[in-house]
């Protein structure tokens, strides 16, 4: 295939696994492995978040999700509804504020009667240069990131506490142990998570509430669509693997750090990322000249 049939068939490519699509991908657990397990999982109206719920979902959980964008969740909701003749509760609200975040961890222990596992999804960031990073955008990517992901943290870990109850959370972050060039708000809110886990794993070990992260590699979700398919190719090879993952790879990873199998796991980082951490990187505005050939 010529490179000019290859860029116009990815073009046309709609990237992401759609709600369709996690209904029936296949995977190793059993069917009742979650069964009067209770979720909560964040930004779950799409991608990583939403894979997460339908497996979850598929495994016998029960789930609550939540997110700043109504019409997002009340999609996921109806697709999984749908797909999987169950749904999620859902709760429209914004991580950014520690006050209603705490309102709606009391609001999903009241629904489901109690929860077990806490998956932070919920995120955002835009690829620019930092040197340009103006201070509402630095802003608003540390905040929704790293603040937003501490006060659910907390939140549940207090609800836990409070009611003599073990829990465990899982925050999803991305590879930054190298940095992540183009994206340094992005790494340093991510990079701040993991030592916050780190550091609260222990202190929350005699309350028995584990805290791990899950980092994700170059994986495709349907944010890729805004970008030029050929830089998306380029992307794709940033690994070892020299390809993306998918949104049920990330799905799986939550699935086992929230299972028995895992039950002996906390302050550590899960990397599902094709060996991104050890060779590679991601240039979402496209390599600069300097570095090629690098």
């Amino acid at each position: 295939m010529s490179d000019a049939a290859r860029t116009a068939k990815m073009s046309a490519r709609q990237w992401g696994l759609q709600p369709d699509d996690l209904a029936a991908k296949d995977t190793i657990y059993r069917d009742d492995l979650l069964k009067g397990r209770k979720f909560v999982i964040s930004g779950a109206g799409s991608g990583m978040g939403r894979a997460a719920l339908f497996l979850v979902l598929r495994l016998g959980g029960e789930v609550m999700i939540c997110g700043r964008d109504e019409e997002k969740l009340k999609r996921a909701t109806d697709d999984a509804e749908r797909l999987l003749g169950r749904a999620p509760h859902y709760s429209a609200m914004t991580i950014r504020d520690p006050n209603a975040v705490a309102e709606f961890a009391a609001k999903a222990f009241d629904v489901m009667s109690g929860v077990d596992s806490l998956v932070n999804s919920a995120g955002g960031q835009f690829p620019q240069d930092a040197i340009d990073f103006s201070p509402k955008g630095w802003n608003a990517v540390i905040d929704t990131n790293l603040n937003g992901t501490f006060w659910m943290m907390q939140a549940f870990a207090r609800q836990w506490r409070d009611r003599h109850e073990h829990g465990n959370i899982v925050a999803i972050t991305m590879v930054s142990d190298r940095g992540v060039p183009q994206s340094a708000h992005a790494c340093a809110a991510r990079a701040g998570i993991q030592h916050l886990v780190k550091s609260v794993a222990v202190e929350w070990a005699p309350l028995h509430i584990r805290v791990n992260c899950l980092a994700p590699g170059t994986i495709e979700t349907e944010g890729l669509n805004n970008y030029p398919a050929s830089l998306i190719e380029r992307m794709g090879k940033g690994n070892p693997m020299r390809r993306m993952g998918d949104t049920w790879d990330i799905a799986e990873g939550v699935v086992y750090l929230c299972s028995p199998a895992a039950g002996f796991i906390t302050g550590e980082t899960l990397y599902i990322d094709g060996g991104m951490r050890l060779l590679g990187t991601n240039w979402p505005l496209g390599k600069p000249e300097w570095f090629e050939g690098m």
